[in-house]
């Protein structure tokens, strides 16, 4: 069965909108697709650990990652990780708004935190900053296997840095916007259509969804 795995930002949590319009839309309208959404810690090592074994027990079946900010760097460290695997069916990857060089503007979570969702605290420090520059990927290899969602209005990221790193991908700009990605909704058809079209046609595992 192929695996949708919905990677939520920093410091957000599986019930934020984004995750749970996906998690609504692939029940209604792609049932036959295993829809996965880990609450990921502030941690990379961590995070990257625990999503490695996520993909890792569901290879060679298609796994599709779809990354949100902060989740969308990890989603792109997932996809130059296992771009091809087995039969040809490895990480293909949606992004949303995705941080670039996530080691930047960390530095204002320095000390303890809590959880947007949960209001759970955590003690973020300069080695844990460390981590995400070790896992941040040196290069886009493999941009037919991208997908990128972008608003110009966008707070807290600037979009052109996405644009530079994710040349040569398909990307979708728009004007206005802000961070969280007004009316994401209305791409999730588009979403699923793009990464159905990543897995090979001549591959035993073509998902018939």
């Amino acid at each position: 069965m192929p695996t949708l795995l919905y990677l939520h930002g920093f410091n957000s949590s599986p019930e934020s909108a984004k995750a749970q319009q996906t998690r609504q839309w692939i029940a209604q309208n792609a049932p036959g697709i295993e829809f996965i959404c880990p609450l990921l810690p502030p941690y990379a090592d961590q995070a990257m650990a625990l999503l490695c074994e996520i993909v890792e027990a569901r290879l060679p079946e298609p796994v599709f990652v779809v990354g949100s900010s902060m989740g969308g760097f990890f989603a792109s460290c997932l996809a130059e990780r296992y771009a091809s695997f087995g039969l040809g069916a490895g990480v293909s990857a949606v992004l949303i708004n995705p941080a670039v060089s996530p080691d930047r503007g960390l530095d204002k979570w320095l000390g303890e935190n809590s959880n947007y969702h949960s209001g759970e605290t955590w003690l973020f420090e300069k080695h844990h900053i460390d981590e995400y520059q070790r896992w941040d990927p040196a290069a886009i290899k493999n941009t037919n296997n991208y997908l990128v969602l972008l608003q110009s209005g966008d707070e807290v990221l600037d979009y052109r840095d996405a644009e530079q790193r994710y040349q040569g991908c398909k990307i979708i700009l728009e004007s206005g916007g802000d961070h969280s990605f007004i009316d994401y909704h209305r791409h999730l058809e588009t979403i699923h259509q793009f990464l159905l079209s990543t897995v090979p046609s001549n591959s035993q595992l073509q998902p018939d969804l």
